[in-house]
């Protein structure tokens, strides 16, 4: 038996393994809409054999977008733009998820593989917002404070989103908390210098993101699962660290949270990351053991070994693979060969498997 391969359930929803396809930016939408990209990209991982196929950060409103590009869920068509690609992922036996996201003040960049530096109005660009008018990086704008209003309003965005993947036929939703976009800002006092209700004290920078959680949760059914993606550390001295990441996922887990997806850092660009195989799983492991709730692990995870000892050992509960996923994206179907497992292929596939 292969502790990999072995189906995990969480609410109502059974995933056929412990592989999920971490959410990975295309910049390949067209005002946020998903294109024959988006419905190949996702589908081949579904094919592949992965439990979940996650939909990379899906903006809740047009400023809450990385770039031009990015893929968008602040309106109903956007919505309707999905149905064919989560009904695809379903049929090939993989659960479909969606991301959530803000990028705050990482907001209206270039394409990465343009430079990805920040644009302006002239260039299909936009003013970003953050919790303080603190750019990322020196030749960042400076993020317009948002209001309590307009906090309001983000919360507000966040669930309509929500019940926009869920007419869509999504089965998972995660909450990006993550990588230095907006409701990671608003956690990590590098970003977060307000002085009032929502800043200061850890209680009061989680105030925000717990609210997007519980609004979320409100209107997700009781009987699918609802994950949230954080950066455990800032990598920075005085930043956001594992501890306070363990007190988050407490309250993540009492506010309806099944699983937090652990990844780190990306808050600020002069962070030194000791970036390695596995590298991030030691914060799957704490939040886990010390939170009490699932946890899934990221960073170069690329051997079916490592994947297998990870979730064997109860390092954490699932992997989520990104750029092993863009290099292979049957690494599924390859890697129960591996551990000799024997798993379905799709029928179309069948004469190319090996015994």
């Amino acid at each position: 038996m292969s502790a990999l391969f072995t189906p995990f359930t969480l609410r109502s929803v059974t995933f056929r393994n412990r592989i999920f396809v971490s959410p990975m930016c295309q910049y390949s939408s067209l005002d946020g809409m998903p294109t024959d990209w988006h419905l190949v990209h996702l589908g081949s991982r579904a094919v592949g054999g992965a439990g979940l196929v996650m939909v990379e950060a899906t903006a809740v409103s047009p400023e809450g977008r990385i770039s031009p590009d990015d893929s968008g869920i602040w309106d109903d068509r956007h919505g309707e733009g999905f149905a064919p690609i989560t009904r695809f992922i379903a049929e090939q036996g993989a659960v479909p998820g969606i991301q959530l996201a803000h990028a705050g003040r990482k907001a209206s960049t270039d394409l990465p593989w343009r430079g990805g530096l920040p644009l302006g109005p002239e260039a299909r660009g936009w003013q970003p917002v953050a919790p303080s008018p603190r750019p990322f990086a020196a030749d960042y704008p400076v993020p317009r404070e948002l209001t309590v209003e307009e906090m309001d309003d983000v919360v507000s965005q966040f669930r309509d989103g929500a019940q926009r993947a869920l007419a869509a036929g999504f089965q998972v939703v995660e909450i990006h908390m993550a990588h230095g976009y907006l409701l990671h800002e608003f956690l990590s006092p590098l970003s977060n210098r307000r002085t009032d209700d929502f800043g200061g004290s850890l209680e009061n920078r989680i105030r925000l993101p717990l609210r997007v959680t519980r609004a979320v949760r409100e209107v997700w059914p009781a009987d699918l699962p609802l994950f949230v993606r954080i950066s455990a550390t800032d990598w920075v001295e005085g930043g956001w660290d594992l501890d306070q990441s363990v007190v988050l996922a407490r309250k993540l887990r009492e506010a309806g949270v099944d699983l937090v997806d652990c990844s780190a850092g990306f808050l600020t660009p002069d962070a030194v990351i000791p970036f390695g195989s596995g590298y991030q799983t030691p914060f799957a492991t704490a939040i886990r053991r010390e939170a009490g709730i699932p946890t899934g692990t990221v960073g170069f995870i690329t051997d079916p070994a490592q994947a297998e000892q990870i979730v064997a050992t109860g390092l954490a509960d699932a992997v989520l693979l990104a750029r092993e996923m863009l290099r292979d994206p049957y690494w599924p179907l390859h890697a129960a060969r591996s551990l000799g497992v024997n798993v379905p292929w799709p029928p179309q596939y069948e004469r190319a498997k090996l015994p």
